[in-house]
Formats: C-alpha cells, structure tokens, sequence
C-alpha cells in the first residue's frame, strides 16, 4: 500500500512540472478525465521531460546520459512495462503497443541530433531546424490520440511554433547558448550583439516583434495544414497565437511575453470542450 501511495505520488509530481510550464491545461483536464484516459496525460507528461532534457539541461553530457537512459527506457517499455511512472501507465494501455517502436525512439534521438545545433540563418531555418523533435512529438501524440493513420503535419507545425514562441520568451535568459531564440539575419538585420539581447533597446524591440509577426503568419496558416489536433495540442495553439498577439500590441513585446500570459476564461473552456468533442467524433 504504501509502495502505490508513493508511486502515485511520483507520478502526480512529473504532471505537476508539465502543468507549471502550460498552466493552461489545467482547463482540458476537466475533459480528458485521468481516471479513464491516464496514458493521454502521461503522454503529455512524457512530453515535457524529453523536452526539459533536450533544452534545459546546460552541460551537453548530462543531457546526453538523460536521453540515452530515456532510449533505453522506450525502447524496451513494450517488453518491460517500464520503470519510470510515466512509462508504467503509458506501455499499461493497449494505444503503446499499437504504434511501432521506431516512433517511440524518434523523439529521444531527434532531441540528442538537436544538441549540436547553432543559431539558425532565417526564420525558415528555425522551423526546419525544430521539425525533427517537435514533429516526432506530435505525430506520437496524434498516432496515441487518433491513430497511427492520422495526418500530425497539422500538430507538428504548432509544436515548432509553440517552442518557438517560448524560446523567445526566454532570450535574455539564453543570451549565451549557442542556439540563440533570434535567427542571424534577425540579428545583422537590427544590428544586434549576444551582449545587447539581455538589455531592453529599440532594435532588440523591433527584432522581437519581427519575430513575432512571423510567428503570427505561422500560426495562420497553421489552420490550413491537415490533421486532427489532440485537446492538449489545441489549447496549446490557442494559448500560444494569443499569447503572441498580445505581445505585438505593446511597446515592449518581450516583457508582455514574460509576463502577460493570457487569461484562461470561458474562451478557454470552449476551445477545450469543442476540442474534446471532435476528438470524440474523430475516434468514433
């Protein structure tokens, strides 16, 4: 008993830092219920840890060793049933065993690709540059929520903006990181140095919001790509589109990034319903 009060624990601990990075799918839970769906919610969780191994761990070789230990783990949950909580409830669903061991093992390789990365020419570069972890993601995801025959060009291409959009957010921050969150020609462009990112100044301002009306063409033409998008996947395209928008409005857009985070109201709540409801439709 107490064995399963702690693996519980530890379960509910690794949601948490999912729920903390995109609060606002606190909203979708009330429509992706855990007790009948946890392997969609482990996923989610799942997510967020390859994520935080591939970008939030500074020293290369720790974060190669995560990721190798994270192979390791996927690649052998089918057999196993796993020994991270995560995996136990994810390869505990019948959906785990449906889709082929190569897409389980994509995203960790992709992320381990990534770390060599440098800072990107263009916009057009970045979205390339992302594809490779974000779309193998997102057709994971798409593959567990709708099949392994549904289209995930349309939950790949808000997975590369979304990280985009937070990597802008974080450009003080990664000023000194090899892969900087503004591409080069951004950068000649407004005349910017590394050193001249962590200070508020016209051109880092004008670069930013050049930035985000890119992101804002994205998340436009987004809409046209086919492809189911899971709840989660849903409310992130809101969440982000709305949260570069707001930024484009003000007259520092890097601040309203990292600090205005859209309200999750009634809107919130009917984008999740009406997401959870095609779902529904979707898988019949």
């Amino acid at each position: 008993m107490v064995e399963l009060v702690e693996q519980s624990a530890k379960l509910q601990s690794f949601i948490d830092k999912w729920l903390a990075v995109q609060p606002q799918q606190r909203v979708a839970l009330a429509f992706v219920d855990g007790r009948q769906y946890p392997g969609h919610i482990a996923l989610a969780a799942l997510e967020q840890e390859l994520l935080g191994a591939a970008y939030g761990i500074r020293e290369p070789q720790v974060a190669v060793a995560k990721l190798n230990w994270w192979a390791e783990e996927l690649s052998g949950a089918a057999t196993s049933g796993g020994r991270h909580p995560l995996t136990q409830v994810i390869f505990d669903d019948e959906r785990a065993h449906a889709i082929a061991g190569e897409r389980w093992l994509a995203p960790v390789l992709a992320a381990m690709t990534q770390l060599e990365q440098g800072t990107a020419a263009d916009f057009a570069a970045q979205l390339s540059a992302a594809e490779p972890l974000h779309g193998a993601l997102a057709a994971l995801e798409t593959a567990w929520w709708f099949g392994r025959d549904a289209s995930a060009e349309r939950a790949s291409r808000v997975a590369v903006l979304n990280h985009l959009l937070y990597a802008l957010l974080r450009l003080e921050a990664d000023a000194e990181r090899d892969r900087l969150p503004l591409p080069m020609s951004r950068l000649a462009r407004h005349g910017l140095s590394r050193a001249q990112l962590r200070a508020s100044s016209d051109a880092r301002q004008q670069a930013v919001k050049a930035q985000l009306d890119d992101l804002l063409v994205g998340w436009r033409e987004s809409a046209r790509l086919p492809g189911p998008l899971s709840v989660f996947r849903a409310l992130e395209l809101r969440h982000g589109s709305r949260l570069t928008q707001n930024a484009t409005r003000v007259p520092d857009s890097l601040a309203a990034l990292q600090s205005g985070q859209p309200r999750s109201g009634l809107a919130t709540t009917l984008q999740a319903w009406s997401a959870a409801r095609a779902w529904r439709r979707y898988a019949g």
